[in-house]
């Protein structure tokens, strides 16, 4: 099979590795390399931020209406190219390619909002705050700005930064992660293609070399980043010790807690999609559920297992196929070793996902669904994100137990609440310590006009993601204070009066 190379994407051209490192690029329903990607060692790093610094001064003078006309363009461009994108991004994730349409109109959602940035870009105007002085606030754009996305959504969380960051006037230099960056060069282009100015976009390929790069550089103002805790909070300290701006998304893990009153059917038709969708593989997937009580436990799984037992575990190229592998062999490794230890420490192990062989894909990287029943907090299936297509059935006694269990996990990204009982509902919506919360609804991710975070280790930084926050995050205020003497009065006033006159 031969290994295609691929490249970097720097003012406005393709551009070959010099650097002589390549990371391997799977395609995980083969579990065999197919591609390899160029590896950016600090000059060819250096080189993109310079082409977006050289970008910055036209780009932040051209007005945000033209800014919005790209935009545009760039939004007819995703819708043309669908099927395109989404198989770059099914051949090197694995996720089938309905799960991967659904992620880029996710974030075509966010540049769909990038298309209105005159509207949120406009400030606040207060005339005469004291004698013939007027005052107002503007919102600039930083400079270059930055960001580092995940493997599980190539194209999504891409879309999530760089739309908002360019349409708010900063240039953008975007590191996507080495494990299916097809996607990211081919929104690059697509933006080229929508009218972009060469250098306003770039994307540079590469390892910890490249993220240290990005975050030491002087001339990059803002670090956006979505991955895993230990790396984010590296990211933050890193960069706000250089006096960046940093927001970092970071791990999760996500309980949906079932009242004994929930509609069994519906939440487990929640469950399937939120656990095992994107073969767990994502930061919102539903990975606790907590069961109020024996009796919702024993209902879930009793309607469950017939499901995961009929579930079609295959490649995308299989339109039947409703879950994918995982994103490489060691991937899958660590995700069995995670069910072998659960087994270890005594969980009941309900469905077993080890193992798992797809005919004519006997190479594959499969994980089967998997679900485990009488977890407890202390085990390593409970306290860690496993990334993968693994259910954790906690029995609570009470509510009030299976509120201070979610509180009390180091993590704050998601969570959702099962019920009939509007007064548990709006209990839990209230005293719940997650940034995104579900009421029957098992994957709470807002639309692109409110913004995307989450609380305690699952967000380092101040600011959410796209939205509002976006903004806020690639901008930065500035107030005007302005008195033009009509002539009328004379003399130098050295001293604030009352009454506001100065």
């Amino acid at each position: 099979m031969t290994t295609e190379k691929l490249y970097h994407f720097v003012n406005g051209e393709r551009v070959s590795g010099n650097s002589g490192r390549y990371g391997d690029i799977y395609n995980p329903a083969l579990g065999a390399v197919t591609k390899q990607v160029p590896l950016a060692n600090s000059s060819e790093v250096e080189d993109a931020i310079a082409s977006a610094q050289a970008a910055f001064p036209g780009w932040s003078a051209t007005p945000p209406g033209r800014r919005a006309q790209v935009m545009f363009n760039f939004r007819s461009l995703i819708k043309e190219h669908m099927d395109e994108l989404a198989e770059s991004v099914s051949s090197e994730h694995g996720k089938t390619l309905e799960d991967a349409k659904g992620s880029i109109t996710r974030g075509l959602e966010v540049v769909e909002y990038a298309c209105g940035i005159s509207q949120v870009l406009k400030g606040e105007f207060s005339e005469s705050v004291a004698s013939e002085v007027d005052s107002w606030n503007i919102r600039q754009p930083l400079g270059v700005c930055a960001g580092i996305t995940p493997f599980n959504f190539p194209a999504m969380v891409p879309m999530w930064m760089f739309p908002m960051a360019i349409a708010c006037g900063n240039t953008f230099v975007l590191k996507p992660s080495e494990r299916d960056p097809s996607c990211p060069l081919l929104l690059a282009e697509l933006m080229k293609k929508a009218g972009l100015p060469d250098g306003v976009l770039n994307v540079i390929n590469g390892d910890k070399e490249a993220v240290d790069t990005i975050l030491k550089d002087d001339r990059v103002q803002a670090v956006s980043f979505v991955g895993s805790t230990a790396i984010g909070e590296y990211i933050y300290q890193t960069g706000a010790a250089h006096n960046k701006r940093v927001q970092a998304l970071c791990g999760a893990k996500n309980h949906m807690v079932v009242m004994p009153d929930a509609d069994m059917d519906q939440v487990v038709d929640a469950i399937m999609g939120a656990a095992y969708g994107s073969a767990g593989e994502r930061c919102m997937a539903i990975s606790v559920v907590v069961s109020v009580g024996d009796e919702p436990a024993d209902a879930i799984i009793e309607k469950l297992v017939p499901k995961l037992d009929a579930l079609k575990v295959g490649p995308y190229t299989e339109l039947s196929s409703e879950m994918g592998p995982v994103i490489n062999p060691a991937a899958k490794e660590r995700i069995e070793g995670y069910i072998t230890k659960g087994v270890e420490e005594g969980a009941q192990l309900v469905r077993d996902g080890r193992g798992t062989v797809v005919p004519g894909s006997e190479n594959g990287c499969f994980v089967g669904a998997t679900v485990f029943d009488k977890v407890t907090k202390d085990m390593s299936i409970y306290t860690d994100e496993i990334f993968g297509p693994v259910l954790c059935i906690v029995r609570a006694e009470s509510y009030d137990e299976a509120i201070t269990m979610v509180n009390e996990h180091e993590y704050g990204n998601g969570t959702a609440i099962f019920t009939r009982d509007g007064d548990a509902a709006r209990n839990f919506s209230n005293k719940v310590q997650i940034g995104m919360v579900g009421i029957n609804v098992p994957i709470p991710v807002p639309l692109a006009f409110h913004s995307f975070g989450g609380w305690k280790r699952s967000l380092f930084g101040d600011h959410a993601i796209h939205g509002p926050e976006g903004v806020r995050f690639y901008t930065k205020l500035k107030t005007v204070t302005s008195r033009w003497p009509s002539g009328i009065r004379s003399g130098a006033v050295f001293n604030f009066k009352a009454g506001g006159e100065h």
